[in-house]
């Protein structure tokens, strides 16, 4: 009984520890209504972590470019464009990127790190992390 007991609280154990982490679907909010706005998808390449959109709630956006990106950008479709590039682990948190807001074309240094299993605080900044506004996402339903 006590190998039972032993091996399912390693399991359930192992099992919190790997959810633990900043990669996944996470739902974006806006700003002023508070509502779902994206689901972003947060993955890892080469060692650094990077974020697309991958769905827009609002259909009558879901089409939209950002027009007022600048670059390669320019234009492109919001709709899968990464938005956050080349985060690196730096102790509870990610930083050491870029982060891209499609709404008014302007990319600052960001950080980013997982508060709970269920919320991800994103700050982007200029210069310093003091001049920046920060941002709540929630683990999106699988």
């Amino acid at each position: 009984m006590k190998k039972l007991s032993l091996f399912t609280f390693i399991l359930l154990f192992s099992i919190s520890g790997f959810s633990q982490t900043i990669f996944g679907k996470w739902n974006s909010f806006d700003e002023e209504t508070n509502k779902i706005e994206s689901i972003i998808e947060v993955y890892q390449k080469e060692g650094k972590a990077f974020a697309k959109i991958i769905s827009i709630t609002d259909p009558q956006k879901r089409e939209a470019t950002c027009f007022k990106c600048s670059g390669k950008r320019k234009d492109e479709p919001i709709l899968g464009m990464d938005i956050l590039t080349g985060l690196k682990k730096d102790g509870d948190e990610w930083s050491g990127g870029k982060i891209l807001d499609p709404k008014n074309g302007k990319t600052y240094k960001c950080y980013i790190k997982l508060e709970d299993n269920n919320t991800l605080k994103l700050r982007g900044y200029i210069g310093i992390s003091l001049f920046g506004r920060t941002a709540i996402w929630k683990r999106a339903e699988q």
